[in-house]
């Protein structure tokens, strides 16, 4: 171990274009609780999180969408309780028109328990909600890589 000890996730940070249409996506269809917010033009930002702590923060201070070529977050990865968790967001997330990287539930990779499904915040940021087991029955997307490595 290192001289720092273990480190845990605190919360993760984003940066969007549009902090309403953000708000709506995070907090409305993902189920995060608004904790707290900043209106100020120029500095607006939401604290969102679930039974009262801190998960994520929304900083509207992007001028463009999310770009995968870029140095940085490649995608950012919520556990769900169960596969039929899983299930249920998958279908929350399409009645909204969210676009996906795969069809459906996929395995992380071949003979994997774990999987989950992946799709696209609105400015394009990579995202997956997954549980560690359930996903048995599930084909990976591609036989040679992690799937959520390249997508």
């Amino acid at each position: 171990m290192s001289a720092i000890g273990m480190l845990n996730t605190g919360h993760i940070g984003l940066n969007v274009t549009e902090l309403e249409r953000s708000l709506g996506f995070y907090a409305d269809v993902l189920g995060f609780e608004l904790l707290a917010e900043g209106k100020e033009d120029g500095r607006r930002y939401a604290l969102l999180g679930q039974g009262g702590r801190l998960v994520l923060t929304l900083w509207q201070q992007a001028g463009s969408a999310y770009d995968s070529g870029r140095a940085g977050l490649h995608h950012l990865a919520f556990e769900a309780e169960s596969i039929d968790r899983v299930r249920a967001a998958e279908t929350a997330l399409k009645e909204r028109g969210t676009s996906f990287a795969y069809e459906g539930v996929v395995a992380h990779r071949e003979g994997a328990s774990s999987g989950g499904i992946f799709f696209h915040d609105p400015d394009g940021t990579r995202l997956e909600i997954y549980t560690p087991t359930g996903a048995e029955d599930a084909e990976p997307p591609t036989k040679d890589a992690p799937t959520c490595g390249f997508f």
